[in-house]
């Protein structure tokens, strides 16, 4: 018989050994306390470490434990939204593994959704163990999203928070590839409220979002939301070629008005670099828009499941099935040495 589940937290992880048996505790506690059914829903984001092996371990001890392995990596938020698609609970909460973002802030997210909140959202006031250039270009990009969207996505904000069923089930029906997942919840709309803290350094291992990614993921999220980049480069091509021909008038009148030599090859020069450099990004910004939809056209899945563990048979957004049983499990029960490991 299925027991109804009240809280589904999911947890995308990538290469987190060193700090998972800490996380499953940490949710563990805090989950307890709330004296309702719920389930830890892991997504192994194809970690090359032992994170999978270590959950599917914890698993066979605890049955509110549940795992989720894809094929390969497919990114950080394809695989929340994989665990918002498998995550059963009338509400759920996104939290990353790495322990920056407090367990115990689950609680009074909790108490906001009871109050009548849909979401609740973790609202960063302090970032600890964190370069300054981080701090930085994370404040900045925020801001600059803010300013070139017409939907209110808070600043300061990461994808650590609770959302109500209803909110879940919306965000199912978005299935756009390049995905920016806190922009979407904004996008839904319904009650939306923020808790106030101060992320913590993470407890081990290194950051899954470098530059690079940092850089992607803005990216995901002008485009997703915002066409102003492209109105953007043609107001500044308008511009240049403007430009362009008051400076062809001003050379004209001096050659025809006046006795002064033309000697313009420098200034040719720099109008010459300044309009191919104008041209080429915005090309570039075209581009980021066309791949984008060319990537909408395929219409490829957003994710494949390898196997799962704990989980009833269901559709994924992939189209297959998860398999749970025991030939696709990953090692067997080793109570021993779980116990020796938590």
């Amino acid at each position: 018989m299925n027991t109804h589940i009240r809280y589904s937290i999911v947890i995308p992880v990538f290469n987190e050994e060193e700090v998972i048996t800490k996380t499953y505790k940490r949710l563990k506690q805090v989950m307890d306390r709330t004296g309702e059914t719920y389930e830890l829903l892991f997504v192994n984001d194809g970690s090359r470490d032992r994170s999978a092996e270590l959950i599917h371990l914890f698993a066979e001890m605890d049955g509110t434990v549940k795992l989720i392995n894809f094929s390969r990596n497919f990114g950080h938020q394809i695989a929340i939204t994989a665990g918002m698609d498998y995550a059963s609970g009338d509400a759920v909460v996104v939290i990353d593994a790495d322990l920056q973002d407090p367990p115990e802030l689950i609680l009074e997210m909790i108490r906001q959704w009871r109050e009548g909140y849909d979401v609740v959202y973790a609202k960063r006031i302090q970032r600890m163990g964190e370069t300054r250039f981080k701090k930085w270009t994370a404040s900045l990009f925020y801001r600059i999203l803010r300013a070139l969207t017409e939907v209110a996505i808070p600043v300061d904000t990461g994808d650590f928070r609770l959302m109500d069923r209803k909110v879940c089930e919306e965000l199912k029906r978005l299935s756009e590839k390049n995905r920016f997942v806190r922009g979407m919840v904004s996008w839904v709309g319904f009650r939306q409220t923020a808790v106030e803290y101060v992320r913590d350094e993470r407890q081990a291992g290194e950051t899954k979002y470098p530059l690079r990614k940092m850089l992607k993921l803005s990216l995901d999220g002008l485009t997703s939301f915002s066409f102003k980049p492209l109105k953007l480069a043609g107001w500044l091509g308008g511009t240049l070629s403007f430009a362009g021909i008051v400076y062809l008038l001003v050379i004209m009148a001096v050659k025809l008005f006046t006795d002064s030599p033309i000697s313009g090859w420098h200034a040719v020069a720099i109008i010459q670099l300044l309009c191919t450099g104008t041209v080429l990004a915005v090309l570039g910004v075209t581009g980021e828009y066309i791949g984008r939809i060319y990537d909408e056209a395929r219409d490829r899945p957003l994710y494949i499941v390898r196997d799962s563990f704990g989980l009833a048979a269901q559709e994924s957004a992939s189209g297959n099935k998860p398999e749970t049983k025991a030939e696709n499990r990953i090692g067997s029960p080793i109570e021993k040495k779980l116990r020796g490991i938590i």
